[in-house]
């Protein structure tokens, strides 16, 4: 993400004085939430669906995620990176390619 947009989505919630209602379990829930919001586009069909809906939940997933980064003081690229390094451990290319079986199937 832009770091104009962190700076976006902080000032919002600075201006509304929401950080008090952002303790990581409450950030955590709404992150859930909005998850199933966006599933919920897909709920009859896995083509039809309305895009700006996708884009509006979506951006409810990402805009709560950035908040609960910022409340536990946390670096989207190291744990990002951290993971990526845990995934390709766990499903190596020779292994893994063209499967979507479980690591532990592998």
């Amino acid at each position: 993400m832009k770091q104009e947009t962190i700076d976006r989505i902080r000032k919002f919630t600075e201006d509304r004085d929401w950080e008090q209602f952002h303790s990581p379990a409450n950030l955590a829930k709404s992150i859930v939430i909005e998850a199933a919001e966006l599933l919920e586009c897909f709920q009859w069909s896995d083509e039809e669906y309305d895009l700006q809906h996708v884009k509006e939940e979506l951006a409810d997933v990402l805009v709560y995620s950035q908040n609960l980064l910022d409340k536990l003081e946390l670096d989207v690229d190291e744990i990002i990176n951290m993971k990526m390094s845990q995934n390709e451990a766990k499903y190596p290319v020779e292994k893994a390619k063209g499967s979507a079986v479980k690591y532990d199937q592998l």
